[in-house]
């Protein structure tokens, strides 16, 4: 397959959405200025890249979890790269704090695929389907409804951070949601 490049490329294609949806989920917005998004999917898709034909042999569900778990570590060591960078003590903090709570989200990633082999496939399902639809989403609606659902940002806080005013980000909200709610129909 390495030798295709027109399937190669397709086939990365096919990972990037995927694995910009979950870094945007698991960073932490403060650490977004120190840890860029796609320096993280783009060293991942080189790894991805580097084992592509065992990794296009796997079924799909399986070839998203081996993406995860490389998206994961690569996220993991560039969160303690940061933590260990920092010198100035107010942003020390701060970026401790965001750093400590990215690296627990990863971490409970990592612990769902570690359950039994029943409830991981049950979440699994439920996450990968969620993540599927929120790739879809435009770029800003799937950014205000992670920084809600994901890091506890009021909308004001989602306001000041996307530089637009509360109406605007209520109406990407309610927008996403909509668009959320016509991908996945009758899921809860």
């Amino acid at each position: 397959m390495q030798g295709d490049s027109d399937g190669v490329n397709r086939a990365l294609g096919e990972f990037r959405a995927y694995l910009e949806t979950l870094t945007f989920i698991q960073i932490d917005p403060r650490l977004r200025s120190k840890v860029r998004q796609s320096d993280i999917v783009q060293n991942t898709l080189v790894d991805a890249w580097a084992n592509l034909d065992g990794i296009l042999a796997l079924d799909a569900d399986a070839r998203r979890r081996r993406l995860r778990r490389m998206l994961i570590h690569n996220l993991l060591d560039k969160v303690r790269e940061v933590t260990a960078a920092c010198r100035d003590g107010r942003l020390e903090r701060s970026l401790e704090e965001a750093a400590a709570e990215s690296a627990c989200r990863l971490q409970d990633r990592l612990a769902v695929e570690d359950t039994s082999p029943s409830e991981r496939m049950v979440q699994e399902e439920d996450w990968e389907r969620l993540l599927e639809a929120m790739a879809q989403l435009p770029e800003r609606q799937r950014e205000a409804l992670c920084l809600q659902k994901y890091h506890n940002y009021t909308l004001a806080q989602i306001a000041e951070h996307l530089d637009c005013t509360i109406g605007a980000v209520a109406g990407l909200h309610a927008h996403g949601l909509e668009k959320l709610r016509e991908l996945l129909g009758d899921w809860e």
